[in-house]
């Protein structure tokens, strides 16, 4: 069974910077936009960054200039390089793919992995 599996939250002081990364693993056929969600205590899970097969990208205006999202299609993983971290980006970080597998074709989530941002 299709799998996505993240790495690399942790706890970091504002201005600091993280690296995320998901792996999608198991008998996928095709892999076609990936992206970053993040939910936030109290809040709805929103768009953080997303990238096509084809690597057009989408940032969400609150993280414009300071995150890159980059993939490797080869490795089946996609990642998101944080820069200048502020504490309203504490949050726990999704990984999601829209995926073609031998079980069925659609959205695919991780398990989510914490960033804590300190003041």
């Amino acid at each position: 069974q299709a799998q996505l599996v993240e790495s690399g939250g942790g706890l970091v002081q504002a201005g600091g910077s993280l690296r995320l990364s998901c792996a999608a693993s198991g008998s996928i056929f095709r892999i076609n936009t990936m992206g970053w969600y993040r939910q936030a205590p109290g809040k709805q899970r929103e768009l953080v960054a997303a990238i096509t097969s084809g690597g057009s990208t989408t940032y969400a205006d609150s993280v414009k200039g300071r995150v890159t999202i980059s993939r490797d299609g080869a490795k089946n993983t996609v990642f998101l390089q944080m820069n200048s971290l502020k504490p309203e980006d504490t949050a726990v970080y999704y990984c999601a793919a829209d995926m073609r597998t031998s079980t069925r074709a659609g959205y695919y989530w991780g398990q989510g992995t914490q960033v804590t941002v300190s003041s």
